[in-house]
């Protein structure tokens, strides 16, 4: 079933600064360097409620969560690679993700929740940035250690292309 005009892809998600986001761009897992489809650099980001096809009617509200949720200066340590199987989705994740990472989303979800917007299920929750699609099974495991100092909290709509996914930010927030 097509979407209509009228109805937007949306996610939730951690946006990278410009720092991380160029040290990303360059990485991909041991074996991957010209394999799958790598992520482009403007759309890397860490998604962390996914709304997929949603009525434009409900973007005021999910500002309106955009701005209620508690959110904290983070500091995620990116520091392991991993594969997502089904998908062939090679990426970057946490070993030990923060608590108030975890906070942050089992608060969003519950904002969501309330509101009556349908979400990605929370204990599906793997915080990772995607790095390549349509990738050749990746090595787990450890991976050059990034910290990222989550700057901004983001409400962004996916549009597809041919060349792959557009992002755009609809709206964010800084931590505090």
């Amino acid at each position: 079933m097509a979407a209509s005009p009228a109805s937007l892809r949306l996610f939730f998600a951690l946006w990278p600064d410009e720092a991380t986001r160029s040290v990303l761009a360059g990485l991909l897992p041991p074996g991957q360097s010209g394999a799958g489809r790598p992520t482009a650099p403007e759309n890397l980001h860490l998604t962390m409620a996914f709304l997929g096809m949603q009525p434009a009617q409900v973007l005021p509200a999910l500002e309106q969560v955009l701005q209620a949720v508690d959110f904290p200066e983070l500091r995620l340590q990116l520091d392991r690679y991993g594969y997502f199987q089904r998908a062939r989705i090679a990426w970057l994740g946490m070993q030990h993700p923060p608590p108030a990472l975890l906070q942050l989303q089992r608060e969003l979800s519950a904002a969501l929740r309330a509101c009556g917007i349908g979400h990605d299920r929370e204990s599906a929750f793997r915080p990772h940035v995607t790095l390549a699609r349509n990738a050749p099974a990746a090595p787990r495991g450890r991976a050059p250690e990034i910290v990222w100092q989550a700057p901004q909290l983001a409400l962004v709509q996916s549009t597809t292309a041919p060349r792959g996914p557009i992002y755009e930010v609809l709206a964010q927030r800084a931590p505090g």
